[in-house]
């Protein structure tokens, strides 16, 4: 989507760390999270979703996690502490001065959204995108696998899912250490904090996707949750032009 006209901005994160902010479009505020492993490029822009919310009219705010993309991948494990990636995206709300805005995310974007509504994010609308219920109350149901996967590169049978996981976070030029230390921010949100979550909120998924949980569950679970399928898996809904179909339509409504 190089016709999209981005903005890059640089807020401070937590002790100080930069985190890189991209931004395109005029309109209403939408922060975006991305996933484990990708970046706002990868998430976003590539696969022409931020153009179409840019064309529904928002302004798209889409930062790159701690670790990830742009943003600093510090190798000292004491640079993700508990819930880091949710201080980061507390800092952006309030250094960029939102407070009339849209929230979400996919996979642990979704998570990270989640956990911003737990510590008192207000925006107006949600989309958990890629993430179901377990994902959420147990957040290291599948840090072992990713463990194993970061702690053996290049010893994977080519087709497996282990090794599909590793070229993607090739593709992504991932830093294997910063991706290790992000599984340490994670922290469970108990579903009794989620069911008290007000907002309209979309949670949007792959008909095949199953790797956070149910995604059913989790919109039930929600006092004005809509569960929207698209086609697609874990790791190849987010490249489906359905995504941002989708989130167009829920924002727009």
């Amino acid at each position: 989507m190089s016709d999209l006209l981005l903005e890059r901005h640089v807020i401070q994160g937590l002790g100080g760390l930069p985190i890189a902010v991209h931004m395109a479009g005029a309109g209403r505020d939408l922060v975006l999270i991305h996933g484990y492993f990708s970046n706002a490029w990868t998430n976003w822009i590539r696969y022409g979703h931020a153009a179409q919310l840019v064309e529904a009219g928002f302004r798209l705010i889409m930062p790159d996690l701690r670790g990830h993309g742009e943003s600093g991948k510090p190798h000292d494990a004491s640079a993700y502490p508990h819930d880091a990636l949710t201080d980061d995206n507390l800092a952006l709300i309030d250094q960029l001065g939102l407070t009339d805005y849209d929230l979400g995310g996919y996979s642990l974007g979704a998570r990270t959204t989640v956990r911003m509504l737990a510590r008192g994010a207000t925006p107006g609308r949600v989309i958990l995108a890629g993430m179901g219920l377990r994902g959420l109350v147990h957040t290291l149901d599948k840090g072992g696998y990713y463990r194993n996967v970061l702690s053996n590169l290049g010893s994977f049978e080519r087709g497996t899912s282990e090794w599909m996981t590793e070229a993607f976070l090739k593709t992504t030029k991932g830093d294997p250490v910063a991706m290790l230390h992000i599984l340490n921010t994670f922290v469970d949100t108990p579903a009794e904090v989620i069911a008290g979550f007000p907002q309209p909120t979309a949670v949007i998924c792959g008909a095949d996707d199953g790797d956070n949980g149910i995604a059913q569950e989790l919109s039930d679970i929600l006092p004005n949750g809509r569960y929207v399928e698209i086609p697609g898996n874990h790791m190849n809904a987010v490249t489906r032009k359905e995504l941002g179909r989708a989130m167009a339509a829920f924002l727009t409504a």
